[in-house]
C-alpha cells in the first residue's frame, strides 16, 4: 500500500494516551439482522462511552499532545460530536476549549458541550461558516485550531478501532464506514488495509451530503453548495484535499445512500438491536439496505459511531421509517 499521511506505529502508541473507558469497544454478531439483511453484521459499538461517539479517541491524543507542550486553550468547529469529545478530554488535562457550531446543530449536543465546561459560540450558517469562524478565533486569540480530518491525531485516534477490528477472529469480509470529513474512514481504512489488506473498505455517505464520495470517485475535491440530510455528523461540502489523498488509497469504494433507507437503518438498529443511534451510525446498514445482493452471505462489520439525537427529531425519523416500511 502506498503511504498515507497516517503511521501505524503511532496508531499502537495513541492507545497508550487514550482514557481506557474509550478503548476496546463492544464487537458483537447482531443475529436479529441477518435475516433481514441476508448477510452477517457484526457491530462495532462506539456509543459506550462518555461522550455517545468515537470522537473522543481523536481528542485525547490531541489533548494529551497540547498539555504536553503546555497548551492551556484550543478551539474548534463541531456539529456537535468532535466538540463534546475535545470539551470531555480537555476538561481532564486543564485545557480551555472554545466550540463553535451551527446554531441549527442538534440542540442535545450544543446542550452537552455546554455541561461539559466548553465555551459554545454559535453562527448563523452551516459547518463552513463554524470552521471559517474557528479558524478566525485561533488566529486572532494565538491559540491551537483543533481541525477534524485534517489533524492526524484525530485520525489516528479513529484507527485504533480499526486495531480492535483486525485483532478479532473470525476475519471479516467488509467494513462499513461513515464518511464525513475522513478523519474515521481513513484512521480505520489505513489500519485495515495496512494489517488486513484483504478485507473490503467501503465508505458510506448521505445522498444529501456528497461531497467526499464525489471527491473520491472523480479523485479531486469537489466542492458542493449544499449539503441536506438528517446526518449532520457528515455532512460537510468542502472535503480537504490531505484527507482526500489519504482517503483514495485506503477505501475500496464509496457509496450514497437515500434518507428513507439512513432512516430504515436506524429503525432495525432500534428493533433488532435495542440501539439508539443517530443517523451517521446507521449509515452502514442503510448501504446493505439498499444493495443486499452486493452483499450476500458476506460477513460484515459496521461501525456505529454516535448516538447523540434531539429526543423529538428521532422518533420522528423512526416514525417515518416505520411508515415507508408498512
Amino acid at each position: 500500500m502506498q503511504e498515507t499521511r497516517l503511521d501505524t506505529a503511532r496508531i499502537r502508541a495513541a492507545r497508550r494516551v487514550i482514557d481506557p473507558v474509550f478503548l476496546d469497544t463492544p464487537l458483537y454478531r447482531c443475529e436479529a439482522l441477518e435475516p433481514d439483511l441476508g448477510c452477517t453484521v457484526s457491530i462495532k459499538l462506539e456509543t459506550a462511552n462518555p461522550v455517545r461517539s468515537f470522537k473522543a479517541r481523536g481528542t485525547e491524543v490531541l489533548a494529551s499532545l497540547l498539555a504536553g507542550h503546555g497548551s492551556r486553550a484550543a478551539v474548534c468547529a463541531s456539529a456537535g460530536n468532535l466538540g463534546q469529545a475535545l470539551a470531555w478530554s480537555g476538561r481532564g488535562r486543564g485545557i480551555d476549549v472554545t466550540v463553535v457550531a451551527s446554531r441549527f446543530a442538534t440542540v442535545a449536543k450544543l446542550d452537552r458541550i455546554r455541561a461539559l465546561g466548553a465555551r459554545l459560540e454559535l453562527v448563523d450558517g452551516d459547518h463552513e461558516m463554524a470552521r471559517e469562524r474557528a479558524a478566525a478565533i485561533a488566529r486572532h486569540d494565538g491559540i491551537r485550531l483543533v481541525e477534524d480530518s485534517l489533524d492526524l491525531e484525530t485520525c489516528e485516534g479513529a484507527a485504533t478501532i480499526g486495531l480492535e477490528l483486525v485483532d478479532t477472529v473470525p476475519a471479516f469480509d467488509a467494513v462499513l464506514i461513515a464518511l464525513g470529513g475522513g478523519a474515521l474512514a481513513t484512521g480505520v481504512g489505513h489500519v485495515v488495509k495496512a494489517l488486513a489488506p484483504e478485507v473490503e473498505v467501503i465508505c458510506v455517505q448521505p445522498l444529501g451530503a456528497p461531497a467526499m464520495t464525489h471527491s473520491w470517485r472523480r479523485q479531486r475535491v469537489v466542492i458542493t453548495d449544499s449539503a441536506d440530510t438528517i446526518a449532520d455528523g457528515v455532512a460537510g461540502r468542502r472535503p480537504i484535499p490531505a484527507v482526500l489523498d489519504d482517503l483514495l488509497l485506503v477505501a475500496d469504494d464509496a457509496v450514497l445512500v437515500q434518507e428513507t433507507s439512513i432512516m430504515a437503518g436506524m429503525r432495525m438498529l432500534l428493533d433488532h438491536a435495542g440501539l439508539v443511534v443517530e443517523p451517521s451510525a446507521a449509515l452502514g446498514i442503510a448501504a446493505i439496505l439498499e444493495d443486499r445482493d452486493r452483499f450476500a452471505g458476506r460477513h460484515l462489520v459496521t461501525i456505529v459511531c454516535g448516538s447523540n439525537v434531539d429526543v423529538d427529531a428521532y422518533h420522528r425519523w423512526i416514525g417515518a421509517a416505520s411508515t415507508h416500511r408498512s
